[in-house]
């Protein structure tokens, strides 16, 4: 089983157009990730690696990211579906620089999170001329940790679900 394994996944492997050397970055970050060593990202693994960046993401933020790459529904992230998360991330990579240069245009203040009077201020620049309570709401809905901000990966989310 073995070797029938393995051939079989690198054939897989080689749809995604990634060349050895992403592969073994993919297989080195993907290592951070799985922190037990058991060849797959869970929630609380993803969690924990996410609060060591920095991002605060809710457990049901966290379960959301995984269900988005889970194709086989288990609740986990194997090496092949993060593979093939990243290998359509690096095909989507002009989208990932539009993505951050709006976020960029929302971050007044340039301090990695957008407030909610960033957001009103950008939007009444550009001509939206929401009502205060639109305003509010659509903060509120984009601010998954209900922390008064708005991160990158919030801001990404919330551009996704358009």
């Amino acid at each position: 089983m073995g070797k029938e394994n393995k051939d079989a996944k690198d054939s897989k492997d080689d749809d995604l157009d990634l060349t050895e050397e992403q592969k073994a970055e993919l297989k080195e970050a993907f290592s951070l990730f799985d922190k037990d060593g058991d060849g797959t990202i869970t929630i609380d693994e993803l969690s924990i690696v996410m609060k060591s960046i920095g991002q605060n993401s809710s457990k049901e933020a966290v379960k959301e990211m995984i269900g988005d790459i889970d194709s086989d529904d288990d609740g986990e992230v194997s090496f092949e579906e993060f593979m093939k998360l990243m290998a359509r991330k690096m095909k989507e990579g002009e989208t990932d620089e539009e993505l951050i240069e709006a976020f960029k245009t929302f971050d007044v203040n340039n301090n990695n999170y957008i407030t909610e009077q960033e957001l009103a201020e950008v939007m009444e620049r550009y001509g939206e001329k929401l009502p205060r309570e639109e305003i509010h709401k659509m903060f509120v809905e984009a601010d998954k940790t209900g922390d008064g901000t708005i991160t990158f990966e919030e801001f990404v989310l919330m551009m996704m679900a358009k």
